[in-house]
């Protein structure tokens, strides 16, 4: 979509970025500082900078496409049900009767494989994954997903649209976390094959995909373009892809945890694959660590302030620790063990945020013990035991282990589905 095409309600918008692109001004900059000097970024590169701005203006258009022909009236022409759309993602569009043209565009292309991906180097991914076990989950939660609500923009969208505020906190978080707990299963990333269904990692990425689809075209008409960027744009689907990669690599490294040069290009190209599902332009897609920080450096120059959702979602997540229902904890200690959990939370939040982040997400700061006993038996963990013979295949038992028991902690013994497509 070129920005000229883009609608606010504030009338057409003729710019080619929008007016949050580098409004951020110093705290960028002042934020930037680690991830320049952990990354090794030694310049900015303006033309990367300005293609960031211009991306803030571009969708993914086949998925806009197939939201579209879901959109349209019951009989029009080339309209997609959902029925139809489920039975694509789950044994492909060849098993779908007389699919229409925007089914048949965009499943035949996510359905295909491009030629740089290397089935082997995804699956090594997704054991160097499962290896991290709880530190993933912990990174991503804390200084991916909280560490994002640091700038305006998604998280407005977020806050609009429902998720994670109020009560639906606690069941968006369950969902992104069954997400990221299906990736890494051994074949889950296998798209359907002669009629053989497709892998639950597959069909939970595209599900997103078309979700994110749907977001955009139901927001687009009212969202302030001129302010933002479009709803769901390029630029900060880039930035999600690098707060899964790259800002993994570094939590997980600042937590103790032993990476090395082949794990990191596993796991970076494991997640190359699931940001091409996603949509992600294929510019921003990379499997170089390094790459990837120098692109996440540009990323965070390119943002905006802070807003008012950023605080209402960050104390959101920090509440819902104490709403978890904990496996193996007697319900008389589930009290103790959700604040324990709330103040490991915070604790650990205190060192990836940083002082000045804290106070402007309006949580309590922590000392810093939580990060201290992790480092302590993660350099154990996969220094020591993880090098003896065997060792790998417990890490890997463990992280299956404590990956599941964060799901059942969040899903409270509900079924472990993700919510329906449409807003």
């Amino acid at each position: 979509m070129s920005a000229e095409a883009a609608v606010t309600p504030h009338g057409s918008w003729s710019g080619t970025t929008p007016s949050r692109f580098k409004a951020g001004g110093d705290r960028n900059r002042r934020l930037g500082r680690p991830l320049k000097l952990i990354g090794r970024v030694k310049d900015v590169d303006d033309a990367l900078l300005t293609r960031i701005g211009e991306a803030m203006m571009e969708r993914d258009e086949p998925g806009a496409r197939l939201a579209d022909a879901i959109r349209l009236r019951a009989g029009a022409p080339g309209r997609v049900t959902m029925e139809q759309a489920r039975q694509a993602m789950e044994y492909g569009v060849g098993s779908v009767p007389d699919a229409p043209p925007a089914l048949v565009e965009f499943f035949s292309m996510v359905e295909a494989e491009p030629d740089w991906l290397d089935r082997d180097l995804v699956e090594e991914g997704a054991r160097v994954f499962r290896r991290l076990g709880q530190n993933a989950q912990d990174v991503l939660l804390q200084l991916s997903l909280v560490g994002g609500y640091r700038f305006g923009g998604p998280t407005d969208l977020l806050v609009a649209t429902g998720a994670l505020t109020g009560g639906a906190t606690l069941r968006r978080l369950a969902e992104t976390q069954k997400w990221g707990a299906a990736l890494p299963r051994p074949g889950a990333l296998t798209p359907p094959r002669d009629g053989a269904a497709a892998g639950e990692a597959w069909r939970l990425t595209v599900h997103v995909r078309l979700m994110h689809a749907m977001v955009n075209h139901s927001f687009e008409p009212q969202w302030d373009t001129a302010r933002w960027g479009l709803p769901i744009n390029q630029a900060d689907q880039a930035s999600t892809l690098g707060l899964f990669d790259g800002v993994l690599l570094i939590g997980s490294r600042a937590l103790g945890v032993s990476i090395g040069k082949r794990d990191s290009r596993a796991l970076m190209h494991l997640w190359k694959y699931v940001g091409w599902l996603i949509g992600v332009a294929d510019e921003f897609l990379v499997d170089d660590e390094w790459e990837r920080h120098r692109i996440d450096y540009h990323v965070l120059l390119a943002q905006g302030p802070i807003s008012e959702a950023g605080p209402k979602l960050a104390q959101a997540v920090v509440a819902t620790q104490t709403e978890r229902t904990y496996p193996g904890v007697p319900g008389l200690l589930q009290g103790m063990r959700g604040r324990y959990e709330r103040e490991r939370l915070l604790s650990m939040l205190t060192v990836f945020l940083g002082p000045e982040s804290m106070r402007e997400l309006g949580l309590p700061m922590r000392p810093p013990w939580a990060h201290t006993y992790l480092v302590a038996l993660n350099t154990m963990r996969y220094r020591v035991f993880g090098r003896l013979p065997g060792g790998q295949d417990r890490l890997l038992r463990w992280g299956d282990r404590r990956v599941q028991w964060v799901l059942d902690s969040y899903f409270e013994g509900k079924p472990e589905d993700v919510g329906k497509i449409g807003v």
